[in-house]
């Protein structure tokens, strides 16, 4: 037995350990502080940080690294030299400026790792950066230009507009009604279970997904938006049944919004600042009645011109809807980053499914097809804009801006059902209209046998030159 057991464990113990030791010693115990503290910077733009670099085992040629959590969000990179010098070695002090330049929207946090031949030893202290995007140019010409074009149509549709028959509308309000079913229960309920179904969260809550189910909450509980009406008379529904419906859903929704954003939307995002606005629903309520009401006043005071206007309605809606869609997509290019598979079918199912519940409905209370289709874009066609900008209210940026591709998806959704239902549309009626002319050519052509002939000769067909 050992003299000194049980001591001779303790001195193997104390050898086997102490080349650790010696090791541990020489990595670098080092901590970095940024001057600002936290960086906001817009996307394609640079803001330079003072980073200075504090603690012991700096070494002679060690190199300051600066990474990223997210490489596509931020880029860092050093303004000046990074390898330390004796100086730096000496005073254990490393001091350099850093420029982070922004390349989309969202939060991540920059970092500096030491790195000593093939090996990087990470570096306390991080950077919390949020790129944002900035507003453009283009975003304020697209605005401008829509809602100009938007009022344009509107004096067109009150043009078009046949004042009995819409008080007729609103004296049996049966289509109405029907659309205030769908719009503000079937739309608020179908997008709560749809975004805890396509977003739902993971085994300790998921901020991320609860945003994007509160904005595809948003999107369900706003009014119908006034592409329905163009929609409408594009695809041959009732536009005025279209018009009045869009008017009394707007109104509603001073009363509708506000109950379902303090319930429901309680409980698909707690943290949320939910406020409803009043004032932007307002002006499109204003955006809405006042072209209608030229219009209107252009049937009786000018009714050449408003005849005009009539006949020049569907190509100039058409072109609107075109315009609408390719400078959508034109000025907000940059959110395609942002979509996913989850994206895609938020964006399809809740138009899609309120084009499909809105007319399934109308059929089953013994609506006539007119009045079905204008019921079913009444559903299906939300107005993203109130959306968007309830999303602006609730969250911070750039969460706001990453949870708007929930409605921006569903606005660049919402046009593929009736743009197809217009296609086939105009591919019957060439058909319809080729059995048509054949139809009137059969007709055209009378057997010889059955004509009278000045000479008694029978031949094998004439063509009646009177028809």
């Amino acid at each position: 037995m050992c003299p000194i057991w049980p001591l001779h464990l303790i001195v193997l113990y104390i050898l086997a350990i102490c080349p650790l030791w010696v090791i541990c010693q020489t990595v670098p115990q080092l901590t970095a502080t940024f001057l600002p503290a936290q960086l906001t910077v817009n996307m394609d733009e640079y803001y330079d940080v003072n980073v200075t670099v504090t603690g012991t085992g700096m070494q002679l040629n060690d190199e300051l690294i600066l990474t990223s959590r997210d490489g596509h969000l931020a880029k860092p990179s050093w303004r000046g030299a990074y390898v330390l010098t004796e100086d730096n070695v000496a005073s254990s002090r490393f001091d350099g400026v850093a420029t982070i330049t922004g390349s989309f929207l969202g939060l991540t946090e920059i970092r500096v790792a030491a790195k000593r031949g093939t090996v990087e030893h990470p570096v306390s202290g991080e950077l919390p950066v949020t790129v944002l995007r900035p507003e453009r140019i283009i975003d304020r010409v697209f605005v401008t230009s829509v809602a100009l074009f938007v009022s344009l149509i509107f004096i067109n549709f009150g043009c078009a507009m046949d004042w009995p028959t819409v008080k007729g509308v609103i004296k049996r309000p049966v289509g109405p009604a029907i659309g205030m079913l769908a719009q503000f229960l079937f739309m608020p309920l179908m997008s709560f279970a749809l975004g805890f179904l396509i977003f739902p969260s993971g085994p300790e809550g998921d901020d991320v997904a609860a945003a994007l189910r509160l904005g595809m909450f948003f999107t369900g509980v706003s009014p119908g938006g006034g592409a329905s009406n163009i929609w409408t008379f594009v695809l041959g529904g009732n536009l005025n049944l279209s018009l009045a419906m869009t008017s009394i859903s707007t109104l509603a929704s001073f009363g509708f919004m506000p109950a379902w954003l303090f319930s429901l939307g309680q409980v698909v995002f707690r943290q949320a600042n939910i406020v409803v606005p009043y004032a932007r629903i307002a002006s499109f309520v204003v955006g809405l009645l006042v072209p209608l009401a030229i219009g209107l006043g252009m049937q009786k005071w000018t009714p050449r011109l408003s005849a005009f206007l009539v006949r020049i309605l569907k190509p100039l809606s058409t072109t609107l809807l075109l315009f609408i869609i390719v400078f959508a997509i034109i000025t907000n290019l940059y959110i395609f980053e942002l979509f996913t598979w989850q994206i895609l079918v938020a964006g399809m199912g809740l138009p899609w499914l309120g084009y499909g519940f809105g007319y399934g409905i109308a059929r089953i209370f013994r609506q006539p097809h007119v009045d079905a289709l204008a019921i079913s874009m009444e559903t299906g066609v939300q107005n993203t804009g109130i959306s968007i900008f309830l999303l602006r209210y609730a969250l911070p940026q750039p969460q706001a801006d990453l949870t708007t591709v929930v409605p921006v998806s569903v606005a660049i959704m919402t046009p593929v059902i009736p743009t197809c239902i217009f296609v086939v549309q105009k591919i019957m009626s060439c058909i319809d209209n080729r059995s048509k002319h054949k139809k009137i050519d059969e007709g055209d052509i009378t057997p010889d046998s059955e004509t009278p002939q000045p000479n008694g000769v029978v031949g094998v067909a004439t063509i009646d030159a009177e028809k």
